[in-house]
Order: structure tokens, then C-alpha cells, then sequence
């Protein structure tokens, strides 16, 4: 049986939602999974040229660009579901012949991937990079494959956008568990600049868009199918406040840190481990019961407005606050973060 996926990932809704498949599929046979991301080289283009003489820090941060965010968010939805992953990124506008030589030389024994996707979603993971894939590959792959017309593809489309979004959180937390186990242990020091940033993102965007577009779009749908979750509805409302609390004792416990309180550095710890716990935990019922439970009662219009709201800022309740200024600031916090690395669960410390 398989033990080693290559999963090669682009950051779509496709990409997304093979990629929640992926991990499921290899959770099932206690197989570990290589994430891949081909970056295209910005090198070759004549802006990119031009950057690498005149600006070469601003051309790496450029030539980078979405790679890191796409992978660390992939590598978060393997540490959830405790399959363990590594990632691999090469540079290359070759894609069936980079992913191929990926799967070889990492010694996997399937390539997992999907064969197309809807609504003119761009990136690598069209049915001609598949099918190149499939035509030349010595390795196995298995095509996960999602049609336009199966009744649950907008369930589908919406579910992979929310869970994307999980999977930013998750990425955030990670960094900031990270930098404040490395300076529990005196390898590093904490840099408020960035730990004030990642905060500010824990705290702006679940509280403007995240939080408030699930109550809407699927609590209360959810609740007028049925009355059957209406306490864990209102539990994890409750949680949406609660979480606040902790983002603000967070931010609290860094201003006493950087002021020299004696055990400054344990109490952002704890306050850490008790944000992470309950994002995680919160995160995690919604995944395991409410959604599947949306699933059963929602119909394929009430998953298309779910999905047109989280995919774009198109309802008047948001018209003050855009998706996309948050996904660049996520963007701009991966590529700050420690690459990630082989990884088999969550980083809380008991």
C-alpha cells in the first residue's frame, strides 16, 4: 500500500480542497505526505530581471511571492489531521516535468492530484498538467476529480474556502507557538514588531470577516433546517467572543513582556498555549460536526451564497473590510515565518 504521497498544491480552491482530500486519504493509511509547489521563475521576465539589478531584497520577496503562505497552509491541514508531511518548492515553468521529478527524487510511491476544476480557476492544476503527469510519470497517480455538475461541488467550493481560511489561523498560531518556545529556551528573542503584526491579524481577521460570515452564511441557515445544533451553535458563538479575550490577553501579556515584568516570557507563553487551545479546539468542532452537519441539510443555493460570500467581499454587512488586504497581510506574515518543516501534530505544550 502507499506510504509516501507527492501532493502538489497552488493555493486555488481545487488546490485546496485535493489537497483536505490528500491528507484524509493518506491519514487512512498511516502514509506521510510531500507537498510541492512549483514557483514560476521570475527570474526569466524582464521585470524580473530589472528587480534582481536594481532591488535584489525587494526581488526576493517578490520571486517568493505566495509560495511559502501555499505551503505552510497545506502543511497545517496535514498537522491537524496528525499526518505527517514535508514540503518541497522548486522553481520551475515546467510543471508536469518539475512535479514528476519531485515524486522521484523524494522517493514517493504516488502522486495525488486533481484533474480540473470550475469556474476558470487559474493555476497549475488543470487537466493538461495532469495529463501530462499521468502520460509520463513511473510513478503512480491517483486523480482526485471534481465535477461541475456533482450536486455537493458547491458545498465543496465553499468548505474549501473556509477551511483555507482555518488553515491561515492555524499557520499564524504555529509561528507564534514557535517564537515563544524558541525564546522560553533563550534561542531567540521575541520581535514585537512581527509577534504585534501576527496578533493584529488573530484579532482583525476572524472578528471582522471570518466569524461574522459563518454566523450568517451557515449558523443561522443551519438553524433554520434544524434545531437539533442550536446549543453547539450558540457555544461557538459564545467562542467567537471568548476568543477575542484571548487575542487581547495575548497582546496584554506581550506589552508586560517587553517591559520587563519578571516572568514576562512565560505568561505570553501560557497565553499563547490558552489562544491556541481554544482556536484549535473551536475550529475543530466546526469541522468535525457543524459543517458536516450543513452538509446534510443545506441545499446547492444556500452552498452557492455561502461560497459567493467567502470568496468575495460582495455583501453589504463587509462592504468596510476586503478579503484580499487580509490575504496579503497573511502573505507578507508567512513569508516572515520559519519554513515549515517535517511536522506530526500540534505544537501545544501540555
Amino acid at each position: 500500500m502507499y506510504r509516501h504521497l507527492l501532493v502538489p498544491v497552488d493555493g486555488t480552491e481545487l488546490s485546496t480542497y485535493t489537497a483536505g482530500q490528500a491528507v484524509e486519504f493518506a491519514r487512512t493509511l498511516g502514509a506521510r505526505i510531500t507537498f510541492f509547489y512549483a514557483t514560476p521563475d521570475y527570474s526569466a521576465t524582464g521585470d524580473g530581471a530589472l528587480q534582481i539589478a536594481v532591488a535584489p531584497s525587494q526581488f526576493a520577496e517578490t520571486a517568493l511571492g505566495e509560495t511559502r503562505a501555499i505551503l505552510a497552509k497545506a502543511a497545517s491541514a496535514a498537522t491537524a489531521k496528525g499526518v505527517e508531511c514535508s514540503i518541497v518548492e522548486v522553481v520551475s515553468d515546467r510543471i508536469h516535468e518539475a512535479i514528476i521529478t519531485a515524486a522521484v527524487s523524494n522517493g514517493c510511491d504516488l502522486i495525488f492530484m486533481a484533474s480540473h476544476g470550475h469556474r476558470g480557476l487559474r493555476g497549475m492544476l488543470r487537466g493538461s498538467q495532469t495529463e501530462k503527469v499521468v502520460r509520463n510519470s513511473p510513478v503512480p497517480v491517483l486523480v482526485s476529480s471534481v465535477e461541475t455538475k456533482d450536486p455537493q461541488s458547491a458545498a465543496n467550493r465553499a468548505l474549501a474556502v473556509i477551511q483555507d481560511e482555518h488553515r491561515s489561523l492555524s499557520v499564524v498560531i504555529h509561528g507564534l507557538l514557535h517564537f515563544s518556545a524558541e525564546a522560553l529556551l533563550g534561542k531567540a528573542e521575541l520581535d514585537p514588531g512581527l509577534i504585534r503584526r501576527m496578533i493584529r491579524y488573530l484579532h482583525d481577521f476572524p472578528g471582522a470577516l471570518h466569524h461574522p460570515k459563518e454566523e450568517k452564511f451557515i449558523f443561522h441557515r443551519l438553524r433554520q433546517r434544524t434545531h437539533e445544533y442550536d446549543a453547539l451553535i450558540a457555544d461557538l458563538e459564545s467562542q467567537h467572543t471568548r476568543e477575542k479575550a484571548l487575542v487581547d490577553a495575548l497582546e496584554q501579556a506581550l506589552d508586560a513582556c517587553e517591559k520587563g515584568a519578571p516572568d514576562g516570557l512565560k505568561d505570553f507563553d501560557t497565553a499563547m498555549q490558552n489562544l491556541a487551545r481554544a482556536i484549535w479546539d473551536h475550529m475543530g468542532c466546526e469541522e468535525k460536526t457543524i459543517f458536516p452537519a450543513a452538509r446534510g441539510y443545506l441545499d446547492n443555493a444556500d452552498w452557492t451564497a455561502v461560497a459567493e460570500a467567502f470568496e468575495a467581499n460582495n455583501d453589504p454587512a463587509f462592504a468596510d473590510v476586503a478579503d484580499d488586504d487580509f490575504g496579503r497581510l497573511f502573505v507578507k506574515i508567512a513569508n516572515l515565518l520559519p519554513k515549515p518543516s517535517m511536522t506530526t501534530g500540534d505544537s501545544i505544550r501540555k
